[in-house]
């Protein structure tokens, strides 16, 4: 008779070869009752809703949302296509924002299904699905995008409501500037009679500097016997000069917001000191902070490192030759990587004190502080050597964010970008504070980006004279939900306040961070 363990490992085979094909949510017909009970009674699969299971972590713990968020478009996908088939759509508001490279998890996603029931069916983490009874537009106003039905670009820009480009202006922004020309939605303007959605039309992409889409559309509706009245639906917003010719959304997303945080960030934080004149003093304030702020970043990143851990490592007492120990344990190779990645920014921090710009040095040195992060654990054989090839091939997901980073090839749209707003900005506050953020954002790595983010803002802080500044692991949910709100709401004032306070207080000489 096969043990308790023999049929776990059975039902685990048979979990695993839906995974295999790319399952994550599965339908209750899709596994037999044994295997569904083993595998809920292991914590392996959690009921979504009736009838339906997500597959999850087996280290994963009771409340974690991670496996619900990276999964979450993959079960929407799932999910309705079983239950409409091809007789829904989502909503045009929600369809805009994924057309602008905006994949966050929504509270509430709204579809439109001709067998809809009106209903609010509730999902995981306060998360719901809306089916609402409607018509549906015509076939080619939709398309499939990661399994999913949902209006065309332009049928979305077209039949979004105005408090979108009020509530979204980033989304809606960039999704207009992925319209080539004025013929890409003139036909459904003047097929549905849409004279009052043309003039708002009209005053948005004239908003975002485009003149000539903004006049075809004005011409064209008027020749065809259409009274335009032009609006602006960006309300009081400053109009935003935007580029159509990226290769993918992303870029012009990023540069938006990037253009729309600064200002906040220039509000909260302290006025630069300006490169200081004695750059051996402040090297030696940033070498006398190192083992506090390799405890704190570290431990943020919830490895197990202890003060005596990092100073070993620092005075060479770890050697993973001689050790099994030191050769085996993570955390150790942590550590050791963490101040190997230090010295290389270190040495860049210097050239940006020697007055080269912060933003070409980024540019040129951030993959030196990768390799060094983990090349101890390339030598130790925890991870391959191609780990080290640069940005990562495949997806990510943040653990417990509603944020989905870009997808593979998007990261090699937006990192240049990244490093092209870091050369052209001005203040070393905004250098610093979004440098971070976005190097986050976009989580170019499969790991270290949380460590590498904290590197960038602190090679970019002294850019402007500022002191090398320690995140406290006290103060890693404040932290985490900062960032979560700027890259879920695009709302940078918690994140830029939050560091502007710990920088103000590492200028009095005070730094918040101590060892605990």
């Amino acid at each position: 008779m096969a043990t308790p363990s023999e049929k776990l490992a059975e039902s685990l085979e048979v979990l695993k070869s839906l995974q295999d094909q790319g399952i994550m949510a599965f339908k209750t017909t899709e596994l037999s009752r044994i295997h569904k009970v083993r595998l809920l009674k292991s914590g392996f699969l959690r009921e979504v809703l009736k009838g339906w299971y997500l597959s999850i972590p087996s280290l994963e713990q009771v409340g974690d949302s991670t496996s619900w968020y990276a999964s979450y478009w993959h079960f929407c996908a799932r999910y309705l296509t079983d239950k409409y088939k091809k007789g829904y759509c989502i909503s045009a508001e929600q369809s805009l924002l994924i057309h602008s490279g905006n994949w966050a998890v929504p509270a509430q996603l709204i579809i439109r299904a001709t067998k809809g029931t009106n209903y609010a069916a509730a999902l995981p983490y306060s998360t719901s699905l809306f089916s609402m009874k409607s018509t549906l537009p015509k076939a080619a106003e939709i398309e499939i995008i990661e399994g999913i039905r949902m209006l065309t670009l332009p049928s979305a820009i077209i039949h979004s409501s105005p408090t979108l480009f009020v509530n979204n202006p980033t989304d809606a922004r960039t999704a207009l500037s992925m319209i080539r020309d004025s013929s890409e939605i003139l036909g459904l303007l003047l097929d549905g009679g849409k004279s009052t959605v043309a003039g708002r039309l009209a005053g948005a992409f004239r908003n975002i500097g485009n003149e000539k889409i903004a006049n075809d559309i004005i011409k064209t509706m008027q020749s065809a016997g259409y009274d335009i009245r032009e609006t602006d639906p960006f309300e009081n917003t400053t109009p935003v000069i935007l580029s159509s010719r990226e290769r993918s959304p992303y870029a012009n997303r990023i540069r938006l917001m990037w253009y729309e945080m600064r200002t906040v960030v220039i509000k909260h934080f302290p006025k630069a000191p300006g490169i200081p004149k004695n750059h051996e003093k402040y090297m030696k304030l940033v070498e006398e902070i190192y083992i506090t702020d390799a405890y704190h970043s570290l431990s943020i990143e919830k490895y197990k490192v202890t003060p005596e851990l990092i100073q070993r490592v620092r005075s060479g007492a770890w050697d993973s030759a001689k050790n099994k120990d030191d050769r085996t344990q993570r955390d150790a190779m942590a550590a050791r990587g963490y101040w190997q990645a230090t010295q290389e920014v270190r040495a860049s921090i210097q050239k940006i004190l020697k007055g080269k710009n912060a933003g070409n040095v980024a540019d040129s040195d951030h993959s030196d502080w990768y390799r060094e992060l983990f090349a101890p654990s390339i030598t130790a054989g925890i991870l391959k050597p191609s780990d080290l090839a640069g940005y990562r091939n495949n997806q990510v997901y943040i653990s417990q964010s509603k944020h989905v980073p870009l997808n593979a090839d998007a990261v090699r749209d937006t990192m240049p970008l990244l490093f092209e707003l870091l050369q052209n900005e001005s203040e070393a506050s905004v250098r610093a504070v979004l440098g971070h953020f976005f190097f986050v954002y976009i989580h170019p790595y499969m790991d270290g980006n949380g460590r590498m983010g904290r590197f960038m803002m602190n090679a970019m802080l002294a850019s402007g004279g500022y002191p090398w500044t320690v995140i406290p692991v006290e103060e890693r949910k404040k932290y985490m939900q900062s960032l979560e709100k700027a890259s879920v709401e695009q709302d940078i004032e918690a994140f830029a306040k939050f560091i502007a306070y710990l920088v103000t207080e590492g200028l009095k000489g005070t730094p918040v961070a101590t060892l605990k």
